[in-house]
């Protein structure tokens, strides 16, 4: 078993480095050579891996075109394993890599547009779960709402951007003219979750993304209300507050509402 634990682990150092080593235990033949065999399975392993990139981010291939994602997909299979049994989860690291390799790292759109497709990837496979309903808030009692928090669907996602990605993504996946390019000095924030089988997004006004952020890390509803008093004035605070509400409801973004 041991022998066998080994030749497997040789095997995949092949495919997966091209480290030598396997060669003695595989049989060749006058007509198919050992260095033949063994570059069929080699040449097939990372080709299979560069398809499950080419799935996963649709947008930045079609933006790269064939021939530049492959070159793009075959730097990175050669630096990172796929650790799943599926390879539907395969490439997570793609934003950080073109982040950080020499080749790519001055086109900082490739990395926003990778870490896009991946959390709109992560939107769509997230757990269902049932939208809490307006009638649910009406039954928590006047006393209770400023120690209540929020549980949110599995599937909301926040992401901050730089580049109009999300327009670029749209016209890449849909086949129609490309927008113009463009790069703001500070982020827009930006909102993903999943109703039902769709994919929604939106842009979020900077005090609706720190009231989110806020929610989602576990403050109460009371603590909210200060954050928009800070914001908007004690006497706005309050229609703040509900306008925000009724915007998560409609959205379906959370599924329960207790007090702590």
């Amino acid at each position: 078993m041991a022998r066998l634990a080994h030749i497997q682990d040789q095997f995949q150092q092949y495919l997966l480095r091209g480290a030598p080593g396997i060669e003695t235990h595989v049989v060749g033949s006058e007509r198919v050579p050992v260095e033949t065999r063994l570059a069929i399975y080699g040449g097939a392993y990372g080709s299979r891996l560069i398809d499950a990139l080419a799935a996963n981010y649709p947008a930045l291939a079609a933006l790269l075109g064939e021939e530049d994602f492959r070159a793009l997909g075959a730097k990175y299979v050669s630096t990172h394993d796929s650790p799943y049994f599926s390879i539907r989860h395969y490439g997570e690291a793609l934003a950080d890599f073109l982040g950080g390799h020499d080749d790519y790292a001055e086109v900082p759109l490739l990395g926003e547009l990778a870490r896009w497709e991946w959390q709109l990837s992560e939107v769509f496979d997230a757990a269902d779960a049932e939208p809490l309903a307006a009638e649910g808030l009406a039954r928590i009692a006047a006393s209770d709402w400023s120690e209540l928090r929020f549980t949110w669907h599995p599937s909301v996602r926040r992401l901050a951007l730089l580049w109009n990605v999300p327009q670029l993504w749209k016209a890449l996946t849909e086949e129609t003219a490309r927008p113009e390019l463009s790069v703001l000095s500070t982020p827009v924030e930006w909102l993903a979750w999943r109703s039902a089988l769709k994919t929604y997004f939106r842009s979020l006004e900077p005090l609706e993304a720190s009231c989110l952020d806020a929610a989602r890390s576990g403050r109460s509803f009371g603590e909210l209300c200060e954050l928009l008093a800070t914001a908007r004035g004690a006497d706005s605070a309050p229609a703040a507050a509900a306008a925000l509400l009724r915007g998560w409801l409609t959205d379906g973004l959370m599924v329960a509402a207790v007090p702590a």
